[in-house]
């Protein structure tokens, strides 16, 4: 018999491993915390970057390890004094927050059809949204169907082409799905409409799918640069991405060219400390989604 490794109390309870099991945890762990190193020091570096000073003389290595009050908040000062990046991160902040909304408001309705198992044409429906998916339609025309409407100048431009995943739909289906019947049809038999059912039965139990769509929608809209590239000419609505691009390129090519805008402030730090702000968002929503993440990811996908 294999001999049983007491490892810890969950709940009051005690677990033994087998000491197969025990040496699986220990390599997985052992592995995880090798990934968290690949991610922490290059986000290390980048921090420590973005408060360099612009008297710093030495290695990367060792600007990683400067002293914490030998930094420099110039970079971040001269950003935050920048009209041009302010106006670039509110913008990138209104395509997030409407985004998300109107992703949701699209995504929903749809994902809740297409649960309905009665719902006449419904493997018909599934087909249509599906062959979009596996045949993209091209860059050309998207751009004249986004131009055609008059979207050209406008943040809508950014979010609208892609309100609706049919990735995100398809696994906000399969949770609605998982929903028991009982519920749904108690609410039918007291007369409530497929519209009352979704906004007072459905809805309040799919917390976890909502803000896992609603994160995954946040992060595409937040991170993309091509449609803005693409559609918006007017410097005054360019977002975040588009900013921190022409820093990048025009500090490769020419220091003067854009970064110039931001001072005397250390022109990596500058990059640097772009590239910092510009993930804080996201930092910041994770930790309170990360509960409810794993858990509409795997209800929303038991069923297909």
């Amino acid at each position: 018999m294999m001999k049983e490794y007491k490892m810890m109390k969950v709940k009051g309870r005690e677990i033994y491993l087998t000491a197969g099991d025990f040496t699986f945890y220990v390599i997985l762990d052992i592995f995880l915390v090798f990934i968290l190193v690949i991610v922490a020091v290059p986000m290390w570096s980048v921090i420590t970057l973005s408060f360099r000073p612009n008297d710093f003389i030495g290695s990367n290595l060792e600007g990683m390890f400067l002293a914490p009050w030998k930094w420099s908040t110039a970079a971040y000062k001269a950003l935050l004094g920048n009209n041009g990046f302010l106006n670039a991160f509110f913008n990138s902040l209104k395509i997030f927050v409407f985004g998300i909304t109107s992703a949701l408001f699209l995504t929903v309705p749809l994902a809740y059809v297409l649960s309905v198992k009665s719902l006449p044409g419904r493997k018909f429906l599934t087909i249509l949204i599906l062959i979009p998916y596996l045949f993209n339609v091209g860059i050309i025309p998207s751009y004249l169907v986004v131009t055609k409407l008059g979207l050209t100048n406008h943040l809508a431009a950014i979010f609208l082409p892609g309100a609706i995943s049919t990735y995100n739909c398809l696994i906000m289906r399969g949770f609605f799905e998982g929903i028991p019947d009982e519920l749904k049809e108690s609410a039918r038999i007291d007369g409530a409409s497929e519209l009352r059912v979704l906004l007072s039965i459905v809805l309040p139990v799919s917390k976890p799918i909502l803000l896992t769509i609603g994160l995954y929608y946040g992060v595409t809209f937040w991170n993309d640069f091509f449609h803005a590239m693409l559609y918006i000419n007017n410097n005054s609505l360019q977002p975040l991405p588009i900013l921190l691009r022409n820093i990048l390129m025009a500090s490769g090519m020419n220091e003067f060219v854009e970064v110039s805008a931001f001072g005397n402030a250390n022109v990596q730090a500058i990059k640097a400390a772009s590239v910092f702000m510009s993930a804080i968002p996201m930092i910041i929503a994770y930790p309170f989604i990360q509960k409810y993440f794993t858990k509409g990811t795997m209800l929303g996908s038991v069923k297909g």
